[in-house]
């Protein structure tokens, strides 16, 4: 079964230029790899040979989920998105009720989270105690250090 995973243009395009990588440079250089190890002779008991193979292995299989990645990939139309709620895209400022800690975060897909730029996955916890929530809301969200209780101060894209 495939799953659908949302994407910003940005983020879509950096997985295909990697795919592109991946099949083009990391394709010729395990086959290099695989060249030079089968010159040096004897391939039953040929360790760099070996390894090539499981170098090339990996990578075909990096390729495949990526391919995969890349086919059920839809892209986010903004235009549709209700500005009022936290949603994907959405540009969260949010206060830790506990600490008065005031925080600025975007929500995107998984693979495009970054946490030191201030983007997390709608798939985190935080991310997804503040799903669909307003300006206003107050979000009790279960973190592996326990219950944190967050206000949403501001939404925006």
């Amino acid at each position: 079964m495939s799953n659908i995973s949302y994407y910003t243009a940005e983020g879509l395009q950096k997985l295909k230029e990697e795919l592109h990588e991946l099949k083009t440079k990391g394709r010729s250089e395990v086959a290099r790899q695989l060249a030079e190890a089968r010159d040096k002779g004897d391939l039953s008991e040929n360790a760099e040979y070996d390894a090539a193979k499981d170098a090339q292995g990996h990578l075909e299989l990096k390729i495949a989920k990526l391919e995969e990645v890349v086919g059920n990939a839809r892209l986010i139309d903004e235009s549709n998105l209700d500005m009022s709620k936290a949603l994907i895209l959405s540009k969260v400022k949010i206060k830790n009720l506990k600490n008065n800690m005031v925080m600025d975060y975007t929500l995107v897909a998984e693979e495009e989270a970054d946490l030191a730029s201030g983007k997390i996955s709608v798939k985190s916890p935080i991310g997804k105690g503040l799903l669909g929530k307003s300006v206003g809301e107050k979000a009790e969200i279960t973190v592996p250090a326990g219950k944190i209780e967050f206000e949403i101060l501001e939404i925006s894209r």
